[in-house]
């Protein structure tokens, strides 16, 4: 017996205990375990078997040791196959997850019983793959196809009392999985019952397969295993339960060797990683229970929401008492979303807007806060005047943060007589929603200042990623390149609506020109007319068409009007025919003849600007590594999870070809397309972007 599977007698039921922890991970001792397991409970003449967990949970999924590696005998569909084919009663007691193959080990066994707070699912098309052991083949049997598709190609989670509902388990008991999966094997010894495998219950009924793979390929934007998921669960419709396994296993591997599948592991492990940072080993974050917040517009509210809901108090600065209650409607309204949604009760809602939130107009109500938060209008002057006052109430040791897009956090930490306690704290909006904080490192920041960016971006559950001083720091400055290489394609001949199509068709949620109406075609004019106040450089190239929009008061969504129309009270957009007119116009005064694009240089040239910066901001140390410019795209500018990255997407495409392109691109505007050094000294090398985050 291996010793992650603690192998005793209790009458005449064989107790098949997992010890694998944190989470009973599948390794190959486990399985091994629970196959000898088995074997030796059929050669004692046992009645039942009961399998659970130790710990805090059953089995919470696969080992992720063995990700990326050749897989060792027992397979778990042996495993599962072995569980099933016993003479024996095998019941399952599940407790904390049973996810992917720990819900697969459970669907092979006979009966499941489970804790009122357990959770089970099969996510496995989250990280590119689908069911491999059989669940593709044995929830359609338990539950049915439609809800198979839904339950599997989600890959979400499911609660015990919706999973008795559909079916998945045969019961729920307050105990411990041992208590509770020891009384029900008796229970089932005692009725005689006898084993029921579910490879031996009847086909389900079939739907149309093809519209329903359609209709997934749709929703999951290009991803494929979903899509691919439904061919498993088609199988069990329509084939035996064991040529049913074999198409399974064919489908799983077929997406094993995609680009999407390594594409999805990498923001699977990078995401896990990115917080962890050789420079705060060690060191202490200091503490935070009490935060301030000066401003209460859509960003300063959504800030305050978050840490309300995660357990911080909070003092609202408004510059009248009128700002301030319309910033504690904006937060009040947040909470009411959370409170709908089930993730607050009425008493947790009263308690947030009334005692952990304060309203406050004078600076000296932030004179005992841990951390005070400025999300004021984006101007150097107003954040330095903010910083002064700053200075001069809060108490010593509170950490000073901006939450600027943009601007030098050096030059406003120097305003200041404690630059060691200022940081950059750049949240996305909506603040209580989006994942991402970019957490700005100023030159003269203290290392237990970013331990405590760091400690506050976990507590309000946040993906926080280092990033140095630069305009833009990681994620607005390739965003400010990749638009702007949009921007070059619709002078030379594409439409913004052929760029936000092809950009929505390899993935993205919404295209470049139908975001910047979302977010406020001002704020793009905003930051055009601050770099030309500064000075541009005289190659660059600059365009004017939307600077007309935003003149005649068009700015997007909440004007109704911008790139698209939009009609009252919905965001259903078409396109706007006065775009191409200013756009045309734009040309012909630079004589320009415009060019058609196919979507598939779209989207090379797009991609190949991203990339080419991306690559700048890591090899100048904004970034620390490819990962982090990676995971900065995925959770703060909507960049298909699926390809894992830009720079993950380069690797795949392949950096030679890449490299090769953006020189040709170079051939037409030798000042936007400049090689990034990094990229040439990696193509050189023969090596990728991967390479460099495994140094670290």
């Amino acid at each position: 017996m291996s010793e992650a599977i603690q192998y005793e007698r209790a009458g005449d039921i064989a107790v098949l205990a997992a010890n694998n922890p944190p989470v009973n991970a599948l390794g190959q001792a486990v399985r091994q375990g629970l196959v000898d397991g088995i074997a030796r409970a059929e050669k004692e003449g046992a009645k039942a078997v009961l399998i659970y967990g130790e710990g805090a949970t059953y089995f919470a999924g696969a080992d992720i040791k063995e990700f990326g590696k050749t897989p060792q005998e027992p397979w778990l569909p042996d495993v599962c196959a072995r569980l099933e084919a016993s003479p024996l009663i095998v019941v399952s007691s599940i407790h904390g997850t049973a996810l992917g193959g720990g819900l697969e080990v459970a669907l092979g066994s006979h009966y499941r019983i489970a804790t009122p707070k357990a959770r089970m699912g099969l996510p496995e098309v989250l990280i590119g793959v689908m069911p491999g052991a059989g669940g593709t083949q044995r929830l359609p049997r338990l539950i049915g196809v439609e809800k198979s598709i839904e339950v599997i190609t989600s890959g979400r989670q499911i609660g015990a009392k919706e999973a008795l509902e559909l079916g998945i388990i045969d019961r729920i008991a307050e105990g411990t999985p041992r208590e509770i999966g020891l009384a029900y094997a008796q229970e089932l010894i005692d009725q005689d019952a006898k084993p029921r495998p579910v490879s031996e219950m009847p086909n389900p009924d079939g739907v149309d397969f093809d519209a329903a793979y359609d209709a997934v390929l749709k929703k999951s934007r290009g991803q494929l295993s979903p899509a691919t998921a439904v061919r498993g669960v088609q199988a069990a419709a329509e084939l035996p339960f064991d040529q049913g396994m074999k198409r399974e296993r064919e489908l799983f591997f077929e997406l094993m060797n995609t680009d999407q599948r390594q594409g999805l592991i990498h923001a699977f492990f990078s995401e896990r990683a990115v917080g962890k940072l050789p420079e705060l080993k060690g060191v202490e974050p200091r503490d935070v229970g009490d935060i301030g917040v000066i401003g209460g517009g859509t960003m300063g509210a959504g800030i305050a929401t978050a840490a309300l809901l995660n357990g911080l108090t909070v003092t609202m600065l408004e510059m009248s008492q009128e700002a301030a209650e319309a910033a504690k409607g904006r937060i009040a309204g947040n909470l009411q979303g959370a409170l709908k949604r089930g993730k607050i009760n009425q008493d947790q809602f009263t308690h947030l807007t009334e005692a952990a939130l304060t309203l406050a107009t004078d600076y000296g109500a932030l004179s005992n806060v841990d951390l005070v938060i400025e999300a004021v209008f984006e101007d150097m002057e107003v954040k330095k005047q903010v910083f002064t006052k700053l200075d001069a109430v809060c108490k010593p040791g509170a950490v000073l943060a901006t939450n600027t897009s943009y601007l030098n956090v050096n030059e406003i930490a120097a305003i200041t007589k404690r630059p060691q306690d200022v940081i950059g704290l750049h949240f996305f909006s909506p603040a209580h929603v989006m994942k991402l904080l970019e957490i700005v490192v100023a030159d003269k920041t203290a290392p237990d200042v970013v331990a405590t960016g760091f400690a506050l971006g976990k507590t309000l559950k946040k993906v926080s990623v280092r990033a140095g001083v630069c305009d833009g720091f990681i994620g607005n400055r390739i965003l400010a390149t990749y638009r702007t290489a949009a921007d070059h394609m619709i002078l030379d001949g594409a439409s913004p609506y052929q760029i936000d199509d092809a950009l929505e068709a390899f993935g993205f949620a919404m295209g470049p020109y139908a975001v910047s109406d979302l977010a406020g075609l001002d704020i793009g004019w905003a930051v055009r007319k601050r770099k030309r106040a500064e000075g541009m450089d005289p190659r660059a190239r600059d365009t004017n068409y939307a600077d007309r929009l935003c003149e005649a008061g068009h700015f997007g969504q909440k004007t109704g009007k911008g790139y698209y129309i939009y009609e009252k009270g919905s965001r259903t957009r078409t396109p706007n025919p006065d775009v191409p007119e200013l756009i045309a116009a734009e040309r012909a005064e630079k004589d320009i003849t415009p060019r058609a694009f196919t979507d598939d240089e779209i989207v090379r040239r797009y991609m190949a600007a991203m990339v080419n910066e991306a690559a700048k901001v890591v090899g100048e140390g904004i970034a620390r590594r490819p990962l982090d410019v990676d995971m900065t795209l995925l959770f703060g500018y909507g960049f298909p999870r699926y390809h894992g990255g830009p720079l993950k997407w380069a690797d795949l495409q392949g950096l030679p070809d890449l490299l090769g392109d953006i020189k040709r691109y170079a051939e037409e505007d030798d000042y936007f397309w400049q090689p990034a050094p990094l990229l040439e000294q990696l193509v050189a090398e023969g090596r990728t972007f991967e390479d460099l985050n495994k140094k670290g």
